[in-house]
């Protein structure tokens, strides 16, 4: 679906995201408010400086303050709201973080996952949801060169990537037991909802500031002046800009949605292709080539660092098609565009401006 298609479905639509305030729930709110759509967002209060203060979002939704490991006020929450259509983008993303606080991780991404589902089976105008979790969701014993399909062992290694995989295998049972027509609760009832999944890469783009991410750790050190310390240079990922995948959510759940889309729910891999999975210094030197003043980087591996993959790649092929879905940006674009945005945010510019500009410049790059 082109922009204009995508638009004129959201167009007056209700729709409930949680994790609004982080940066790709900034992103998707942006997004959404510049389709017209009618948005209830449901997360923890904002960091001082998010993005989604930049961008001024809040007066645009209805923006409710919750944890997703609050069950009932999640419930009043959607109830209130009587969305049509659900994202799920409320986590702990972090995985050097779920090492620190694992008990926290697997309560936030997997009873929250529980919770949403749960409101979602108590709210009878929901007629498509999407959860997103992470392409780290695989068994993977650090294989060069496999990409990982859709149908492959789902045991993430550390407690972040674990519970993205328990989040995954909660929405395939919610989805069996209660949301389908073969299912005992599922008999005889007009419209069941349509849930998916998507197992998105790295992404990057303008306005992330969480720690422990290497784009914004390149930001803040080449501000300073200072070299980028990388911890895995060689680790290869497949990066993305965050756009790439807001609009396969935006589709995804726009088709599933209509009265013939009960064949797109289902769960996809979102990531860019084979060949712009790249190491985390080859995007080091990316970014320092289009920063410039004399940004540099080096490498500062950690020996005794808790464990990360060393190789991921992800097949796109199923998403491919479904939809019929190309990337629309390389990674040397991806990281010009995500450069172009830390600049523009570091001279003053309106970022609000800008951001939109972005987003219709992506949306121009439609390929078929």
């Amino acid at each position: 679906m082109h922009f204009q298609e995508l638009k004129a479905f959201y167009q007056g639509k209700k729709v409930f995201l949680t994790g609004h305030t982080g940066f790709k729930g900034s992103w998707l709110s942006l997004i959404l408010q510049m389709m017209g759509a009618e948005c209830t967002g449901y997360a923890l209060k904002e960091e001082p400086g998010a993005l989604f203060s930049l961008l001024n979002l809040e007066k645009g939704m209805h923006s409710v303050e919750g944890d997703v490991r609050d069950y009932d006020h999640l419930r009043k929450a959607m109830q209130e709201a009587e969305p049509e259509l659900v994202f799920h983008l409320a986590a702990q993303p972090l995985v050097r973080e779920s090492y620190i606080f694992p008990r926290e991780t697997y309560e936030t991404n997997v009873m929250g996952t529980v919770n949403l589902l749960e409101a979602v089976r108590h709210c009878p105008s929901v007629r498509s949801v999407l959860n997103v979790t992470t392409d780290k969701v695989y068994e993977n014993p650090d294989q060069e060169g496999h990409a990982f399909t859709e149908e492959e062992k789902l045991d993430g290694h550390d407690p972040y990537s674990n519970s993205k995989s328990c989040s995954e295998l909660v929405t395939h049972s919610y989805q069996k037991s209660f949301f389908s027509e073969d299912s005992a609760y599922g008999k005889g009832k007009k419209f069941l909802p349509r849930i998916s999944t998507a197992r998105a890469g790295n992404v990057i783009g303008g306005g992330d500031f969480a720690k422990d991410r290497i784009i914004p750790d390149c930001v803040r050190k080449s501000i300073k002046g200072e070299a980028i310390g990388i911890r895995n240079p060689y680790s290869v990922r497949p990066y993305e800009h965050v756009l790439e995948p807001l609009f396969v959510y935006l589709e995804i759940v726009a088709r599933q949605a209509k009265e013939e889309g009960k064949q797109f729910a289902g769960y996809y891999n979102v990531g860019p292709e084979l060949s712009d999975a790249i190491t985390t210094g080859a995007l080091a030197e990316l970014f320092v080539e289009f920063w410039g003043e004399n940004a540099s980087w080096e490498n500062q591996a950690e020996p005794n660092a808790p464990h990360e993959a060393g190789f991921l790649q992800l097949s796109t092929e199923k998403l491919k098609q479904v939809f019929g879905w190309q990337p629309r940006y390389t990674v040397k674009e991806a990281v010009e565009k995500t450069v172009d945005w830390y600049k523009a945010w570091h001279k003053g510019e309106d970022l609000r401006k800008f951001s939109e500009a972005q987003v219709l410049a992506f949306a121009s790059e439609d390929r078929e």
